[in-house]
């Protein structure tokens, strides 16, 4: 890792049992969300069924959440940056459980269209606001501890899409109706998430008359929209968000369409992808330390592209999970080194984890009609064959993950 993240831990001594805590809080805070984001991407099958949606509109449906988590994401730099990231977690994890009571209700209950659209917008919304505050807490803590963390906080993200979607395929194996194991989710959700966030560190003084001038932070926010660097940052986010959003979307449906298996194994399948995930993300802060990001993420976006070359062509299913395995490892550590990456110069950090979220994000807006589009008439499975495609030029991307004082390793 960079020689910056050791000279700001020099620079700024915090007490250590206060910094494991925060750490301990954000892992939480990261479980919670893959928890929620898990469990509702393993029930889709069941929404869609119970809606009667066809490929295409049950895609235009999943665009509502993308959209207010693209919407959310311009001022969640500044939300988090006025309030600090203990604060904006608390508030946006309340959006996040309102709009799973309501798109569960609705989609079970009332057989609602409209009012899914609804929780799923405040959903995305409130999902949008935690994401920057809690990567620009986690780069914090990752500073203050003097090594690489980021993707370990991502793993506990994947652990707990693990937990969802294992929960969704047991739910179900069940038959339990998604209007009444969304909102028991919620509730679980709402409550662990703020009492992780009462361990994040203090959020820090801001300087001398910004907290009075909301002007000076939007100018520091448009001019952070013009470096160079940051773009390119968020480019090869979008695309390693394309890479995973795809599989959340469209997985367990690809496999119930394309490989004709039942929802219960759609929803395992998707299990699988998200362990792949988080096997990636454990191992890959080892992995950064000693080899640096450049060289670790050439090799796993490679192997991205791979796993999903091979779950698209593979033609029988057990062959296919295997590359869905590989595809969950290459695409786990894009997303969080990219994070980390934006916000190595901790200063700037809220402003430029926002700018590159909001590019990151408009995979999620435009992903999912995309695709949905592309399966209505080649079908969602090989449909996926674009993930593949869009990975291979991306290498050429890499290198500016690179830090700004990189040493040689990087």
């Amino acid at each position: 890792m960079s020689s910056t993240i050791n000279a700001s831990a020099v620079d700024r001594p915090v007490v250590p049992r206060a910094v494991l805590a925060a750490r301990t809080g954000v892992a939480v805070v990261f479980a919670l969300n893959g928890l929620a984001v898990g469990t509702w991407f393993s029930r889709v099958p069941a929404v869609r069924e119970a809606l009667g949606l066809s490929t295409g509109r049950l895609g235009l449906l999943l665009l509502t959440l993308s959209l207010g988590a693209v919407l959310a994401m311009p001022t969640a730099g500044l939300v988090t940056q006025r309030l600090g990231p203990a604060r904006t977690v608390a508030a946006s994890v309340l959006l996040v459980a309102f709009g799973t009571v309501v798109a569960g209700v609705s989609a079970s209950l009332l057989g609602s269209i409209a009012g899914v659209a609804v929780g799923l917008f405040a959903f995305g919304y409130g999902s949008g606001t935690c994401d920057v505050a809690m990567n620009v807490e986690g780069a914090a803590v990752e500073k203050r501890l003097g090594r690489t963390i980021m993707p370990r906080f991502h793993a506990a993200w994947s652990l707990g899409s693990v937990a969802g979607a294992g929960i969704g395929a047991g739910a179900a194996r069940l038959g339990v109706p998604v209007g009444a194991h969304l909102p028991a989710l919620a509730a679980v959700v709402l409550v662990g998430t703020l009492l992780g966030a009462r361990a994040f560190l203090p959020a820090p003084a801001e300087a001398e008359g910004t907290a009075a001038d909301p002007a000076s932070r939007r100018r520091a926010l448009l001019a952070t929209w013009r470096e160079p660097r940051t773009l390119l940052i968020g480019l090869l986010v979008l695309v390693m968000a394309f890479t995973e959003g795809s599989a959340n979307d469209w997985l367990a449906v690809a496999f119930v369409d394309g490989y004709g298996v039942s929802e219960a194994v759609g929803a395992t399948v998707f299990g699988v992808f998200v362990v792949g995930m988080t096997l990636g993300r454990t191992a890959g802060t080892i992995a950064i330390d000693r080899w640096g990001r450049v060289r670790v993420l050439f090799g796993t976006i490679g192997l991205a592209a791979a796993g999903a070359a091979l779950a698209v062509l593979a033609g029988s299913g057990p062959l296919a999970v295997v590359g869905v395995a590989l595809w969950g490892i290459g695409a786990s550590l894009g997303f969080p080194v990219g994070m980390s990456a934006a916000a190595d110069d901790e200063d700037r950090a809220p402003a430029r984890v926002s700018v590159v979220a909001v590019i990151g994000y408009t995979a999620f807006l435009g992903g999912p009609p995309l695709l949905g589009f592309l399966g209505d008439h080649l079908g969602i499975l090989h449909a996926l064959g674009v993930v593949p495609l869009l990975l291979l030029p991306t290498l050429a991307l890499v290198p500016v993950l690179r830090p700004p004082a990189a040493t040689s390793q990087d």
